[in-house]
């Protein structure tokens, strides 16, 4: 199982952005899919959740300004980015939890990170 991120690049502040990550391989369902973030020097933190419901969470520090969703039938989860500001840089990763034919249990997987660079 991957999980693959694009849509990463250089943006101008106030401009969108739509991240996008892909679940490949012997895939049996998906529960939680999660996009995080961490800028140079910082931890890696939390930015929005979406449950298999669609029902989903967002950090204070993005709410209303940007917008998970997925789509189940093409195993994806985006990140839509509105009015972005310099404070958005950072290496995007998204994150899942994903049931196998080797973990059927499930367990967390996570993309390679995408860079957002959002220039004053």
């Amino acid at each position: 199982v991957q999980l693959q991120a694009s849509g990463g690049g250089l943006v101008q502040a106030g401009g969108p952005l739509r991240l996008s990550c892909a679940a490949s391989g012997s895939i049996l369902g998906i529960d939680a899919m999660a996009w995080y973030r961490q800028a140079p020097g910082n931890q890696r933190e939390l930015v929005a959740t979406i449950a298999s419901s669609g029902a989903t969470y967002y950090a204070d520090s993005v709410k209303d300004r940007f917008t998970i969703s997925r789509d189940n039938a093409k195993d994806t989860v985006y990140l839509r980015v509105n009015s972005l500001k310099p404070e958005d840089t950072a290496t995007y990763y998204c994150n899942a939890q994903i049931r196998s034919r080797s973990w059927s249990g499930g367990r967390d997987y996570w993309g390679q990170g995408t860079q957002v660079t959002v220039s004053s």
